[in-house]
């Protein structure tokens, strides 16, 4: 089971702005900033936090590790879209555009990179509506 995600970042400012944008795509809000970290939760569960951004707590410059990914699931096909679309309008980099992989499934996706390089999935299985 899994309490909550969390991502580093070497620009919190930026990246908070990135996320600010992002998140309320897939009905989560910022409810906590400090000048650490910022939190995000549902917004019909504020008290839940779910996903973090942070500076690293040793110090050290945040990275991304390759073949990490951290994938959201979301209700619609829509949403995976507008979600793509929003990370890539906040700054973002576009890692494969919204479509069915493969072409005749049931999972819908798309991905995005972070400003920090971090890798970000929007899936809809469809299977699941």
């Amino acid at each position: 089971m899994i309490a909550y995600v969390m991502v580093g970042t070497n620009n919190l400012e930026s990246a908070v702005k990135f996320y600010d944008q992002l998140m309320p795509k897939m009905n989560m809000i910022r409810v906590e900033l400090s000048n650490d970290f910022a939190a995000y939760s549902l917004l019909n569960k504020p008290e839940n936090i779910e996903f973090y951004i942070t500076k690293p707590f040793d110090g050290n410059q945040a990275n991304f590790g390759n073949g990490t990914m951290i994938a959201f699931s979301v209700e619609t096909a829509e949403i995976v879209a507008n979600c793509h679309r929003a990370g890539i309008d906040a700054g973002g980099k576009d890692e494969g555009a919204p479509g069915y992989r493969p072409a005749d499934g049931n999972i819908y996706y798309a991905y995005v990179r972070d400003l920090d390089g971090n890798k970000l999935c929007f899936v809809h299985d469809k299977g699941c509506s």
